[in-house]
């Protein structure tokens, strides 16, 4: 303390207060304590400045319009936010009809295994060439893009009739029994 000031001291300390004696607890949700009776809450700031949000638009002196305000105070139009895009972010649908040839790719490399069982290459080999020449249709249209596995389907699937053709002519030839029985 010092001599000039009894009962001031110039920390805002209590001349009377203990800093080791125990504080009751303190509610970091309770509200501020209001200011004693005549005295101005000052809210921090010394000197009795206004406090300012530092986010807030600046404020203009008083009498004194802010030029994006309309000076009648009438209300100005809101605008929404932005607008909205469907699917926004995510590729949208070509129109594009790949299943042709994915279905030939799938059964022109079945085709090749299945020789061996009961013939069934042929038969599938066969589909699969028919729906690799379809879906090689729908590329050169431009309605499907993939002509890589519509080629491929066809030549797997031409294989597989071929190997099973070959199978069954070596078989009558040959006079030999295949396994025709699972």
């Amino acid at each position: 303390m010092q001599p000039g000031n009894p009962g001031q001291d110039p920390y805002g300390q209590q001349p009377n207060q203990d800093p080791t004696a125990p504080q009751p607890p303190h509610d970091p949700y309770a509200p501020p304590p209001a200011a004693p009776y005549g005295q101005q809450p000052t809210s921090g700031q010394p000197y009795g400045q206004q406090s300012q949000d530092p986010y807030s638009a600046p404020q203009a002196p008083y009498g004194q319009q802010q030029p994006h305000q309309d000076p009648y105070g009438q209300q100005q139009p809101q605008y929404g936010g932005a607008p909205t895009y469907p699917n926004a972010g995510y590729p949208q649908a070509q129109g594009q009809n790949n299943t042709l040839g994915l279905v030939s790719l799938i059964l022109g490399i079945a085709s090749i295994p299945l020789v061996c069982c009961l013939y069934l290459g042929i038969p599938v080999g066969i589909a699969g060439v028919v729906t690799g020449y379809l879906a090689r249709q729908k590329v050169a249209q431009g309605q499907a893009n993939n002509a890589g596995q519509a080629k491929a389907g066809l030549i797997c699937g031409a294989v597989g009739v071929g190997l099973g053709i070959l199978l069954f002519i070596v078989a009558v030839v040959a006079q030999v029994n295949l396994p025709t029985q699972p």
